[in-house]
This record gives C-alpha cells, sequence and structure tokens, in this order.
C-alpha cells in the first residue's frame, strides 16, 4: 500500500518526529498530511569546489560533470513535452459506485495499533530489521499476502464489483487468522484497495462493475501475528487492447528491475534511476508522490523508496525489509484526489498501473517474500 509524499525544493527532510517503544506500536496523528502520506522535503544533492590552485584537470572534470547532468534534465524535460504534446489513451471517466458498509473482524484476531482510530498514523523514523524469529513470522505474513492476491485476481471479470472483491479477500484474510491491515487505517473503509484505469492507488471498493477492456490494481496487506505482508498487482479483465498492456507489462518490469539491484549494501537512489531508466524507453511517466516504505511490525516507516530518479542518500542493509511499488502513466504524473480522501487518479484521465513486493535485503541480493511459491 503506497505511502504518498509530496516532492519539493527544500533542502531536508521534513518528518513529524515518532518512536517506537515496542514492535507493536505505531504513533498516530491528526496533523497528518493527505492520504497515507507525511510531508517531505526533497532537493538534488549538489557538490563544490572551492580553492583557486585546482588543477585544470580537475575544473574540467568538474564542468564535465555538470554538464552531464544538465543535459540530463534537458533530456527528460524534452521527453515530457513531446508526452504532453502526444494524444494519450482516455477511458470513460471513472465514477464512484456506492460503498457498502465496512466488514467486521472476529474479536479474537490481533488487530494493528492504528484500529479503533481515524486519526492518520505518522510516517515511523524506524528502520525495520529481523531477528530469525522476525524474517519467519515476515515470510507467513507475507505469503499469507501474495495467495491472496493470487486469488483476488481470478476474481477479475467483467461485471464483478470491487466490493465482491472486496468482501472475498476479506473472508480469506480473516478465515486465515489475520487482520486486512487497509481496514481502518486512518479511517479507509475496506479491507483491500482496487484501482481501476486512471486510479494510481488507494481506489476504495464500491458498487462499480468491472468492464470489458478494464484494467485493475488489486493492492492486499494482511496483518499476521503482528507482522504486515504488503503486495499489489495489476490485472486484465477481459479484452484489454495492446496499448494498455504494453503499460502493465512495462511497469512490471520496472519493479522487477528495481529489485534486481537491491543487496546489503546497494544505494536506494539506484531504484529510482533503475526504474525511470526503463519507463523513459517507452514514454511513460513515473509518478513521484506514491512512495514505497519500510515494512514489518509497522505498516509504514522509513526507508522511504523514491521511484522517480532523485539523490536521496542511505544504503540498504541485511535483515532489513521495504516495499518497492512503481506507479506508470500513459500521460500525466500529476493527479487529484477525490472527496474521500482516498481515491486518487492521473489528472488527464490516462491509464496507470502498478506492481508491488515486499522485499526481505540479504547479503548477496533481495528476497521477494510476497512472490507465490
Amino acid at each position: 500500500m503506497a505511502f504518498a509524499t509530496t516532492l519539493s525544493h527544500s533542502p531536508c527532510l521534513q518528518l513529524s518526529p515518532t518512536s517506537s517503544s515496542s514492535i507493536h506500536s505505531e504513533n498516530l496523528s491528526s496533523s497528518s498530511t493527505l492520504q497515507m502520506g507525511t510531508r517531505l522535503g526533497f532537493s538534488p544533492s549538489s557538490s563544490s569546489s572551492s580553492g583557486k590552485n585546482l588543477h585544470s584537470r580537475n575544473k574540467l572534470a568538474i564542468f564535465s560533470k555538470k554538464r552531464s547532468g544538465l543535459e540530463e534534465a534537458i533530456r527528460i524535460k524534452r521527453l515530457r513535452e513531446v508526452q504532453k504534446a502526444t494524444p494519450v489513451k482516455k477511458v470513460s471517466r471513472l465514477k464512484r459506485g456506492k460503498v457498502a458498509e465496512r466488514l467486521s473482524v472476529p474479536e479474537e484476531i490481533l488487530r494493528p495499533p492504528y484500529v479503533g482510530t481515524s486519526l492518520l498514523p505518522e510516517l515511523s523514523r524506524q528502520h525495520q530489521f529481523h531477528d530469525a524469529e522476525g524474517i519467519t513470522r515476515m515470510r507467513a505474513a507475507c505469503e499469507l499476502a501474495a495467495r491472496v492476491l493470487e486469488y483476488a485476481g481470478t476474481l477479475v471479470k467483467p461485471s464483478v464489483t470491487t466490493d465482491e472483491i472486496d468482501k472475498a479477500v476479506h473472508k480469506m484474510i480473516i478465515d486465515a487468522g489475520a487482520y486486512p491491515s487497509p481496514l481502518g487505517y486512518g479511517g479507509f473503509p475496506k479491507s483491500v484497495c482496487t484501482s481501476v484505469n486512471e486510479c494510481m492507488c488507494h481506489g476504495i471498493p464500491d458498487s462499480r462493475p468491472l468492464q470489458d477492456g478494464d484494467i485493475i490494481n488489486i493492492d492486499v496487506t494482511v496483518y499476521l501475528n503482528g507482522y504486515h505482508g504488503d503486495t499489489s498487482k495489476t490485472f486484465l479483465c477481459g479484452n484489454v487492447d495492446d496499448e494498455t498492456q504494453r503499460l502493465v507489462r512495462v511497469t512490471e518490469e520496472c519493479l522487477e528491475r528495481a529489485i534486481s539491484l537491491c543487496k546489503d549494501g546497494a544505494s536506494f537512489k539506484k531504484i529510482g534511476k533503475r526504474i525511470s531508466d526503463h519507463a523513459e524507453k517507452f514514454g511513460y511517466g513515473v509518478v513521484e508522490r506514491f512512495v514505497g516504505h519500510g515494512v514489518g511490525t509497522i505498516f509504514h516507516s522509513e526507508p522511504i523508496i523514491y521511484h522517480c530518479r532523485n539523490d536521496r542518500p542511505g544504503f540498504m542493509a541485511e535483515g532489513q525489509t521495504f516495499t518497492i511499488e512503481p506507479i506508470l502513466t500513459m500521460g500525466s504524473i500529476e493527479c487529484i484526489t477525490w472527496p474521500d480522501n482516498w481515491t486518487t487518479l492521473t489528472a488527464d484521465g490516462s491509464p496507470a498501473a502498478q506492481f508491488e513486493h515486499t522485499l526481505l535485503i540479504t547479503r548477496t541480493g533481495a528476497e521477494i517474500l510476497t512472490k507465490c511459491s
């Protein structure tokens, strides 16, 4: 489940301070910003040199580096201008359906600490690392999430409503003795997110039937034995045109390419570059507002995983868990949000696709915890 950010030119990362005194604690705040997000400041890093006695070769190297960065920025700017000038595929605008009442959860099932309040939890500063027992529990939660998502995908057919998918997902999760993590998170009224066509993420299941040619992202998170497992996938409904199928395929490829570079000691910023490089080959935009996040005993924590190019510091470490969950669009990466404060659409109505996995960093790579065995 994506975490929302705001990218600005502030020189620092702005977060409301949080702390975690136990593995089941998660601070709550009434001042949290839109959706699941905490406002973040972001700016590219810069380097400078001082002193009059620099060797001319050093000066040339510095100038060459700056010029290369400028050329890259111009290239991206021109690409986006071309994208704006090129007509993009639009479908009939998504309309709100009727949202059914919240489903119940048996009392004996362990609930996350945010359940029972409509306040949105702040992003925890705690990076989540796990010992052997914690890894075993993470694997169990993520394996369940993967099986639930796989089952949800079999329900995607024309005439099926997203509310019917939500009910089926809810039942499978509670039958496994787990809690559907989205339910009650900051007031979210359902057990799964269903984002159709131009909906980037956080779509609320309702009475709208799926139509032939739709695409739908289903985002499943479960809370099992005190640990969250988080995953999502974009599914095709019926006969989807080739152009939209390509968007879905390339989005999944972006996730796969990002995962392939993850390992102990790898830089987080490489994720955004790898995703952007691949997406731009096909003329797709990478949504900047929604990011990956640390996950484990806490639903959303540091590290923040940017899917776009960035110069944020930080390196992966063995035993750490987090999500990567890029959203690609066929047109604008700008978004609008419905009055429900959750459902977020592309501003121009162009289709969007998303894929997500929870990863465990190892010494030599990354274990995909939410991959069906």
